[in-house]
């Protein structure tokens, strides 16, 4: 009979150990305790005295007082740097259709494409470092942007529905136009993997930029000059786009340089950084 009762006494002690530990646990989820490292920007030294204002419009450096970060100094951004100038007509050509800055449109994408270098070492090293072109991705996320099948869907959709918040207007509703008779996914997929011709995977990601600023400017905030909000946003994908005088910088995680920043900031340091200013002016 004593043991039994010992018995019952662990079990109710093991028991309220275990409801004490997720207590715990729901308290620090409640007050930010336990987030990742590197999810959110705050904690990155990139932002201080670097938060945005409440018409959410960023300070560029001036030409003759820009930091020097140290991504510059890597082996991944000399690939990089080499690999956008070839692509700076395509680039330009899309950002004259879509009346979106071409600076813009490579902020988003700088951080995918280190993000895919630092992750694949071994194709980097043999394959795109020796050729000095971006890498397409050809899996779960698309082209050189890594834009996901279904938010390229979504992007097809808001780009000719006049009622969608992220409409950008009739300017712009035909620039993703199939031929007639091409089945769809096939050729929505062959658009996004190209690994020679990157004006639609730069013109898919220039849309969700033109769409998401429509979404913000039509709520009475700016995004032309915040590519560290517009590239979080891109990362976390449209049903994350909450326009708002306090937006927050944040995004995947990205090692570079012996740091690590998040996409959005990595974003917003490229953007106003003193690289490839000649092709792509701020």
């Amino acid at each position: 009979m004593k043991k039994i009762i010992l018995v019952l006494k662990i079990i109710i002690v093991v028991f309220a150990l275990i409801g004490l530990f997720f207590t715990i646990v729901f308290i620090g989820m409640q007050f930010g305790l336990l987030n990742v490292r590197g999810s959110i920007t705050e904690r990155n030294k990139f932002f201080t005295g670097n938060i945005l204002n409440n018409t959410l419009l960023a300070r560029p450096f001036s030409t003759s007082n820009r930091p020097v970060y140290n991504w510059e100094q890597t082996p991944e951004w000399n690939v990089l740097s080499t690999a956008f100038t070839k692509d700076a007509p395509t680039i330009n050509k899309v950002a004259s259709e879509t009346d979106v800055p071409a600076r813009l449109i490579v902020s988003v994408v700088v951080p995918e494409q280190i993000r895919f270098f630092t992750s694949n070492r071994e194709s980097y090293k043999k394959y795109f470092e020796p050729l000095k072109i971006l890498g397409t991705l050809s899996q779960f996320s698309l082209g050189v942007s890594g834009i996901k099948p279904e938010t390229a869907k979504q992007i097809e959709k808001n780009n000719i529905d006049p009622t969608s918040s992220f409409y950008p207007g009739d300017k712009y509703k035909n620039l993703l136009n199939y031929p007639q008779g091409a089945l769809h996914d096939v050729e929505l997929y062959n658009r996004l993997t190209d690994p020679h011709d990157h004006y639609y995977q730069y013109l898919y990601t220039a849309l969700f930029i033109k769409q998401v600023m429509h979404q913000w400017q039509s709520s009475g905030f700016d995004l032309n000059n915040n590519p560290e909000i517009m590239a979080t946003i891109f990362n976390i994908g449209f049903d994350h786009s909450v326009p708002s005088n306090q937006p927050i910088v944040g995004g995947a995680p990205i090692e570079i340089g012996g740091e690590t920043l998040s996409y959005g900031g990595l974003s917003g340091e490229f953007y106003r950084s003193g690289e490839l200013l000649d092709q792509f002016p701020n």
